[in-house]
């Protein structure tokens, strides 16, 4: 594929993005934080990575002085209990086991499978919908069977994997720089 139709693809995406459950996303992760409830944040390879980026800007991006910090963790960072977890129980728990001691009701538990059938990610959200948290899937191609165990889908409906991948990011920035513009709001006493 020439880089120039690989960007035409993913521009072609943009156009299909689930505005209102990406809009739904901002107002549970919104309504977590003024909670203080905790935010988790799981995936496998390309999104893995995706998981620890939205942790990391889900930590630091929204940051307004006078406004509550949230309380996020991604699940895919602490590499030596990743690995204990995988060889002991088996690396379709190395997410659940992690929630299990962790999630509380109302807790908000984002799972990222661009397949959509990811076991561990599944497993995370069984666990978390086992505890009372919300959940949150991202994922691709026809949506998986993530899709429909999450309270809240956003699907990009893509068989590419790259794309799917890519999208996942820009959406995890788009969600991070909301919630500053709403903390920026709320800091200056206008109605979120």
């Amino acid at each position: 594929m020439e880089i120039r139709h690989y960007f035409g693809a993913v521009q072609s995406l943009l156009n299909d993005i689930p505005f209102a459950a990406v809009d739904r996303v901002v107002d549970i992760l919104m309504q977590a934080n003024r909670a203080g409830q905790t935010v988790f944040i799981c995936g496998n390879g390309g999104s893995a990575a995706t998981a620890t980026h939205f942790g990391c800007d889900l930590a630091k991006r929204p940051i307004v002085p006078g406004q509550p910090r949230f309380r996020v963790v991604a699940l895919t960072d602490n590499n030596a209990l990743l690995t204990a977890l995988g060889n002991d129980i088996g690396y379709d728990a190395v997410f659940a086991e992690q929630l299990l001691p962790l999630v509380r009701p109302g807790d908000v538990v984002i799972g990222i499978s661009g397949s959509g059938n990811s076991p561990n990610v599944l497993n995370a959200i069984r666990v978390a919908k086992d505890a009372g948290a919300v959940t949150i899937g991202f994922c691709g191609y026809d949506g998986g069977r993530l899709k429909l165990a999450v309270d809240i889908p956003v699907h990009v409906p893509s068989n590419v994997m790259a794309m799917v991948e890519d999208v996942h990011l820009m959406l995890e920035h788009a969600i991070c720089e909301r919630l500053l513009a709403l903390n920026q709001e709320a800091a200056l006493g206008v109605t979120v």
